[in-house]
């Protein structure tokens, strides 16, 4: 890691010193406020599990031609390490993969995917195929979705499909190796149980469509990964699971996805006036449910994969750019625990046309990163999980981590999700608001068995005011275009990198205490790197 210059003020603010209580008729309510975080160096939990950076989402596959898609992709996997990544519009008009000639017979063309895929896996992030839309020369209707145009109707040749996927895996077979599509994941579709949205055929239709593609995937190799029904709201896996038992269709995992809402759906303008969900088990009682479907089936070790998540189904939701969903993201992925193979947060990048191009840098949109590459506080949120060591340290506090790693470092990622969006209105009025964090009161840090010497501690941190673009955005006057100056400017005070840094000696006794202010929705991060 770089050192960077202490920031005095700051780490005044986030590491003070030891605490004084008053002998004041208050004291009992002051200590009350405290929360201690009590970890053994030495007492290990097991293998931190890495689900949270297995994938990320992006938006369409034709977005991921252009260059600052690319370079934001590449900054993403070497500040967060996602192994995978999904989106949608493979077989979209504009990948240019499927035609006919005049005697109706198909034509291939895969140059477009293989810039696509070249570029991903030079990077080091491998793709979690998703198989669709429909191709219009193969579609059997003329129905579409986004400003893209994605058709989403059922084939009109089901032969044809399933000759679209064999020649589709025998490419990538011939270019990339067996060996390495064998660690890719193909999923049939995105969310058919949302009709006519995504899908205008039935459930039926839609396992047809399952099994003929799946049909195409194994006549390549037997061992390539096909699954699906990659539903909304956690939707159709028993039936899923059930067709493909009965009709002897394989199927290697099982995928879907959840928001942090509770109704409505496809509202790609932010129209409908969405509202997180007071529900303290929403996202994550999905997933421990998908997963408690799975084990209760006839094949119950199925892997699960939530190929998209998030607070929100929106891309026009001022929660997504607000420090508020730092913290959310780090409470759902807590919870989640080993329910789900991985968890694949919906986006990366504001660079996303759904709704077509949009036309301000900062307007809710799914990505950790804005159209300018601008970080929001949830890109930090990846970032700082990544930063935890390999080993997992029991821990009795349910919303924080402490790990170590093999060299001999500690981390300890702890934050608060508080609740506060109020009854009356929804989160489009809500989170573009100026919203000061309310004191949670303080967390005591008791680390024991620590080895002696001397370490470098550095504490970082996301809350208001810090690592928080939209607010400093939101005081610019909320321009519709910045220039270079401000997007610099914005950048520079989203950076991720430590708030405070000291030295600190550990003795034979192994401990290390701190005390830490804390608000509302604040995520904070202490890391010891021992010297040489």
């Amino acid at each position: 890691m770089k050192k960077h210059t202490i920031l005095f003020t700051l780490a005044t603010l986030l590491i003070g010193s030891p605490v004084i209580y008053s002998q004041s008729k208050s004291k009992a309510k002051v200590q009350s406020s405290v929360r201690t975080i009590s970890v053994d160096f030495q007492n290990e939990k097991g293998a931190m599990n890495p689900m949270f950076k297995e994938c990320i989402g992006a938006g369409r596959a034709n977005e991921g031609l252009r260059a600052d898609w690319q370079q934001q992709l590449r900054e993403a996997k070497a500040e967060c390490d996602f192994q995978y990544i999904r989106m949608h519009g493979l077989f979209t008009d504009d990948m240019a993969v499927y035609k006919e000639d005049r005697n109706g017979n198909p034509e291939y063309n895969f140059m477009y995917v293989d810039a696509l895929f070249d570029y991903m896996l030079e990077i080091g992030i491998k793709p979690f195929v998703e198989l669709g839309f429909m191709p219009n020369a193969l579609a059997s209707g003329p129905e579409t979705i986004f400003w893209w145009r994605g058709n989403v109707t059922p084939p009109k040749d089901y032969d044809k499909w399933e000759a679209l996927i064999y020649n589709l895996l025998l490419h990538f077979t011939e270019r990339y190796g067996t060996d390495e599509v064998k660690t890719w994941y193909f999923e049939v579709w995105n969310e058919p149980n949302l009709t006519p949205g995504f899908w205008t055929g039935t459930q039926q239709e839609y396992f047809k469509l399952y099994q003929y593609a799946a049909r195409g995937v194994k006549r390549v190799n037997d061992a390539y990964r096909v699954g699906g029904p990659a539903t909304a709201g956690a939707a159709w896996e028993p039936e899923m699971i059930d067709f493909c038992v009965k009709n002897d269709v394989p199927i290697d995992f099982i995928s879907t996805h959840s928001y942090g809402v509770d109704v409505g759906y496809l509202d790609e303008f932010g129209q409908a006036g969405t509202r997180l969900s007071k529900n303290k088990w929403s996202v994550s009682g999905d997933v421990i449910q998908s997963r408690k479907e799975i084990a209760e089936s006839v094949k119950p070790n199925l892997e699960l994969h939530y190929t998209e998540w998030s607070s929100s189904y929106t891309p026009a939701d001022p929660m997504h750019d607000s420090y508020h969903q730092a913290a959310y993201i780090l409470e759902k992925i807590k919870q989640v625990g080993h329910a789900a193979n991985s968890m694949s947060y919906w986006v990366f990048t504001d660079i996303f046309e759904e709704a077509g191009p949009r036309f301000t840098p900062f307007h809710g949109g799914f990505g950790l990163m804005t159209i300018q590459g601008i970080k929001k506080p949830a890109y930090h949120a990846y970032a700082l999980m990544n930063q935890l060591g390999g080993i997992e340290l029991a821990n009795a506090d349910s919303a924080s981590w402490v790990c170590k790693s093999s060299n001999g470092d500690m981390q300890v990622l702890l934050w608060d999700f508080t609740y506060t969006l109020p009854d009356d209105v929804n989160n489009q009025q809500y989170y573009i608001r100026d919203l000061p964090a309310k004191s949670k009161g303080r967390v005591t840090l008791d680390l024991k068995g620590i080895p002696s010497g001397t370490y470098h501690l550095d504490t970082y941190k996301i809350g208001y005011g810090i690592n928080d673009p939209y607010k400093l955005y939101a005081q610019m006057g909320r321009p519709s275009q910045l220039n270079r100056q401000q997007v610099a400017f914005l950048k520079r005070q989203s950076t991720g990198l430590p708030v405070a840094s000291e030295m600190v000696t550990i003795a034979a006794d192994g401990l290390l205490k701190r005390d830490l202010p804390l608000n509302e929705n604040d995520v904070v991060m202490v890391m010891l790197r021992k010297m040489k």
